[in-house]
């Protein structure tokens, strides 16, 4: 950022300062805020926003922007395990119990266990588990680490192209610098010809991301090792750890953090439940509101 770069750890402070300068420019450029907008427009994500559109203030604004309209409508924070509960039924995504070698995250995802038809239900599941990554992410820590296991996929497991295009969309638009990498361990051939149209949706950053790995590929399972430690690493990935979903250990889990994100969103959930409840019994001349779903920002 400065010409003079005689001093590293000056220089350091030199690109901190005008890192910080960015920050402020952007918060005063947002105005002010408050709720729940306030609470997720902190300092550090307003300089993932700026570091995903490399510093420049009008395309990070622009981007921010267009999350909050997406947040408004699609109300992350507001989903509950109950509500998504039965698309984890087989496990096809969720928080692993380990971190990787930095203390990310790590989400388990496994295409080829997919056990419903609904594209938005399963999109609203997954956004789901991406707060949750977030929400266990230790403190200094932004990133989650994905590893995808292509264990039973085949073209009728197959992700349809819209809910993958949906899918990038959320993760680069509205989750901005959180995805550290992702592992795609041992892909069929088959899925050749899927990822040729889906790596078109990445941009070159997120593409970046995206490592392959072949058992047989020694270069990328070293990689692949260099992000976790081998007695966590499930056997599915070439590591020593049993994979074992337990469904109803991981619902109970997933009720607990439920009430910690209410608290850090500053809402009671139950609460909320429990004025549901009384609408839907209050008598026959009231009629619950149904439940929408609103689609993914295309």
């Amino acid at each position: 950022m400065f010409r003079r770069r005689s001093n590293s750890h000056h220089s350091e402070e030199d690109d901190s300062l005008q890192s910080e300068s960015k920050v402020n420019e952007l918060k005063t450029a947002m105005g002010p805020l408050s709720g729940r907008t306030l609470t997720y427009c902190d300092d550090a994500c307003l300089r993932r926003y700026l570091e995903a559109r490399n510093w420049n203030l009008d395309k990070a604004k622009k981007m921010l922007d267009e999350t909050l309209k997406w947040r408004s409508s699609f109300k992350p924070e507001e989903i509950s395990w109950e509500e998504v509960a039965i698309e984890g039924e087989t496990g096809k995504v969720y928080r692993a119990s380990f971190h990787d070698r930095h203390g990310r995250s790590v989400l388990i995802l496994r295409p080829g266990m997919q056990n419903t038809q609904s594209l938005d239900n399963q999109m609203r599941h997954l956004v789901y588990l991406i707060e949750n990554a977030i929400l266990n992410l230790p403190e200094g820590q932004e990133q989650m680490a994905w590893l995808i296991d292509f264990t039973g996929w085949s073209l009728s497991t197959n992700v349809p192209i819209k809910s993958a295009r949906d899918t990038i969309n959320i993760l680069q638009n509205h989750y901005p610098e959180r995805l550290a990498v992702a592992f795609l361990y041992n892909p069929p051939r088959i899925f050749e010809a899927f990822w040729k149209v889906v790596k078109y949706f990445l941009d070159a950053k997120t593409f970046q991301k995206v490592k392959f790995v072949y058992p047989k590929d020694k270069d990328s399972v070293e990689l692949m090792r260099s992000f976790f430690d081998e007695e966590n690493l499930p056997t599915e990935f070439g590591g020593k750890a049993k994979l074992k979903y337990d469904h109803e250990e991981f619902s109970r889990l997933m009720a607990q953090d439920d009430i910690k994100a209410a608290n850090l969103w500053g809402f009671d959930r139950q609460s909320e439940k429990v004025f549901h409840l009384g609408n839907k019994h209050s008598g026959a001349e009231v009629v619950p509101e149904p439940v929408g779903v609103t689609p993914p920002a295309s």
